[in-house]
């Protein structure tokens, strides 16, 4: 049983589970988080054509329902969203599941031994204690020998002019590999695809939020998969969502990644926008703590962990309240939060305004003379001694 993607390594892996393994069967299996309709449909006519069996599992709706918590944790990774890592423990999930129905205990992926992707799918496949098989790991392969490999095939999967790998769903598009490996090289402009500057004038728009998660955009309630779509169309158009960092992998690696998400970057800002509104300060600093925790569990793949329920059942807690509108600004690469409401907002005009009379300000005098006063004593102290 082999998660299929349709690219490079996992159709390699369809021909060396054959010959250099010796299974007699191989049963490809894409699980669709949002990838481009082209891309699914390319991995249903390679999986048909070269494997005995092809899955293709719709499974966007579950994926959205991670994204919705996603957004709740303000779902960030050293700058990155983590749509590919938040996907894989869902993919590895149906793949599992199909392995079962078809009573195989043998699993594949096309996961090399370098990066993150392959510790998520692990992980899920020795909850169900699977027996793993990892071609392009196990046997050291490069992308150059596997081009050679298949082109010995008569099977071409991607373009010599773009040699970099391309990974896309619902919420990222990321591309890694070939010349963007060298961090001190700036991106040619043909690495992107969902964040072409074609709007020069600013863009307002509306998001509403209930319980944490965005429900409707400009006043039109969507489903997240209409909203994130089109929010992804909307901020492309801004060139809104581009990422290019450096970034630390579980094994230990820094590794340079470009990032798209559109989408991802203008509900994010929303949201954290809204529960300034609403959540104390110190419900805001601890679930600052609580949201590194999360989203280093979600980059390391392990959402079976019982600390990840724990951390869940805490930012749902504040979610309660995450309740109104946020009205942001689109233009030239930047969303900026400009406007918004709720009715939990614990923003009061009488208590900040200057032109309020309705707290006598000579209160604050008390409280002046105790702020800061242990710092007042040293540094008188440290003055007299010196």
């Amino acid at each position: 049983m082999l998660a299929y993607s349709g690219g490079l390594d996992t159709t390699v892996c369809i021909f060396l589970l054959k010959e250099k393994y010796g299974f007699d069967e191989v049963i490809t299996v894409t699980v669709d988080v949002g990838q481009p309709r082209k891309d699914i449909e390319k991995a249903r006519k390679l999986g048909e054509k070269y494997a005995d069996k092809h899955y293709t599992i719709d499974a966007r709706e579950e994926y959205v329902n991670l994204l919705y918590q996603l957004i709740k944790a303000n779902g960030e990774y050293e700058g990155y969203f983590l749509g590919t890592a938040i996907s894989r423990p869902l993919i590895a999930e149906k793949v599992a599941e199909i392995a079962m129905a078809e009573g195989t205990e043998y699993v594949a992926h096309g996961c090399t031994g370098k990066g993150n992707d392959q510790l998520r799918f692990d992980n899920i496949f020795h909850q169900y204690n699977l027996k793993i098989l990892a071609p392009v790991r196990e046997l050291n392969l490069t992308r150059t020998w596997e081009l050679g490999y298949l082109k010995s095939k008569g099977v071409i999967v991607t373009s010599k002019e773009k040699p970099y790998s391309v990974d896309e769903n619902l919420w990222n598009r990321s591309v890694e590999g070939g010349y963007l490996e060298d961090p001190s090289l700036e991106p040619s402009e043909d690495i992107y695809e969902w964040t072409k500057i074609t709007r020069k004038d600013p863009e307002y728009i509306k998001i509403d939020f209930e319980k944490g998660i965005p429900v409707a955009l400009n006043g039109k309630r969507m489903n997240g998969l209409e909203l994130i779509n089109k929010l992804n169309e909307i901020g492309g158009k801004h060139g809104i969502g581009r990422v290019d960092i450096i970034e630390d992998r579980v094994l230990g690696f820094k590794s340079r990644e470009n990032y798209e998400n559109p989408a991802a970057t203008i509900l994010i800002t929303a949201h954290r926008d809204l529960e300034k509104l609403v959540l104390t300060r110190k419900e805001l600093k601890f679930k600052r703590i609580v949201e590194e925790e999360w989203a280093e569990l979600v980059y390391q793949g392990l959402i079976n962990e019982p600390l990840f329920e724990d951390l869940n059942a805490f930012i749902d807690k504040t979610q309660e309240r995450v309740t109104g509108w946020v009205k942001l600004k689109l233009y030239s690469g930047l969303v900026t939060p400009v406007a918004r409401d709720s009715p939990y907002s614990l923003y009061r005009h009488e208590l900040v305004s200057f032109e309020s009379v309705e707290l006598e300000q000579k209160y604050a005098e008390g409280f002046s003379v105790f702020h800061g006063m242990q710092g007042r004593i040293y540094k008188r102290m440290m003055l007299n001694k010196s």
